[in-house]
């Protein structure tokens, strides 16, 4: 599924918010992230494909697993990781020389 990096920033910004808010309910939000873990994985895999996006799902499903650690927002720092912090030559602008 191709999207562009605000759309993608946007998904992963309310995906964090949803995992955040499971932290602010006693007993019922640790029950809540054994359904929200597998969902979020399945989310993460879809937004960004291959080897990373593999990682990543693997990543998020760990930290929704593992109490207190849904503070973390993992999509947003997947988002700065794959559009700010790599620099992949296929996300950087080519450079044309013309001759007049």
């Amino acid at each position: 599924m191709e999207m562009n990096k605000n759309k993608l920033l946007r998904k992963g910004i309310i995906l964090d918010l949803i995992s955040m808010s499971t932290a602010f309910i006693p007993i019922a939000g640790t029950l809540i992230d054994f359904i929200w873990a597998p969902y979020a994985a399945k989310q993460m895999n879809d937004m960004y494909e291959g080897k990373k996006g593999k990682i990543a799902a693997i990543i998020v499903f760990i930290e929704e697993i593992i109490p207190g650690l849904d503070v973390i927002p993992t999509f947003t720092l997947m988002w700065l990781y794959t559009f700010v912090w790599t620099k992949d030559p296929q996300m950087q602008a080519i450079i044309i020389e013309v001759e007049d």
